[in-house]
């Protein structure tokens, strides 16, 4: 990781978004970043719930054996297949398993599953760290913000004054994890706004929602901030309501 674009964002982020949550990243490793191993629980439910150390600077890294949730290592690449009444599960069921009812009918859960694509198989770790928290021996892939609506509105902002093309921010179905891991780190072209699953909406406060993008993105993001229109008028009034 490159110590100066770090700093350079750190100054700007507290100048133009008044010291709104930072970022996190993620990455892929043979090697734990010196991270904390956090291993959840039998009994615990969504990994999103964990990242929520991540945002008050605690670094954890996760693996086939940690993540407990077979979704979260579906979107994460360590296993090629899900539950097998997935139809089932992610629709309104059967007589065998009560669906969490997202999508209406199991031929449409289906459909949607024959034409996703998914991260490689591996038996890497995945390394979270929130941005301050980053050193030389970082290699992030993915930035992940947890924002606020006028934070996301800023962000969403940003990302277009560099990528003005239709479709350069998209929203699309996934769970919570798919759209922080899977999206972003697939199409590098992309920033994807979620975190809109209601399993994992648990695990964020009521006000936030997720933007993510390929750290690829974040050095020409961190060098037109002050071209943008952060420098405007406009911008102040929102900033000022910025906690």
């Amino acid at each position: 990781m490159d110590l100066k674009l770090k700093n350079e964002f750190l100054l700007k982020w507290s100048d133009y978004f008044n010291n709104a949550d930072l970022p996190m990243v993620f990455y892929f490793s043979e090697g734990t970043g010196n991270s904390l191993k956090h291993v959840p629980k039998s009994s615990y439910g969504c990994f999103i719930c964990e990242l929520a150390k991540v945002r008050n600077g605690i670094d954890l890294y996760f693996n086939s054996d940690t993540l407990t949730c077979r979704g979260a290592k579906r979107y994460s690449g360590y296993t090629d297949t899900l539950r097998p009444d997935f139809e089932y599960f992610l629709s309104c069921g059967n007589e065998r398993v009560e669906g969490e009812r997202y999508v209406k009918e199991p031929e449409m859960v289906k459909q949607w599953q024959n034409s996703a694509q998914y991260i490689p198989i591996h038996q890497k770790n995945i390394v979270f760290k929130r941005w301050d928290k980053l050193t030389e021996e970082d290699n992030p892939e993915v930035v992940i913000f947890f924002a606020k609506p006028d934070v996301l509105a800023g962000l969403f902002s940003l990302y277009n004054f560099n990528n003005f093309e239709k479709n350069s921010i998209v929203t699309p179905f996934g769970a919570g994890c798919s759209s922080i891991i899977q999206f972003p780190y697939l199409e590098k072209n992309k920033a994807f706004i979620g975190m809109f699953d209601p399993s994992a909406r648990k695990c964020v406060p009521k006000d936030v929602l997720t933007f993510a993008f390929s750290f690829t993105k974040m050095e020409q993001m961190i060098e037109s901030m002050d071209k943008s229109f952060l420098i405007t008028e406009a911008w102040k009034k929102i900033k000022s309501r910025i906690e």
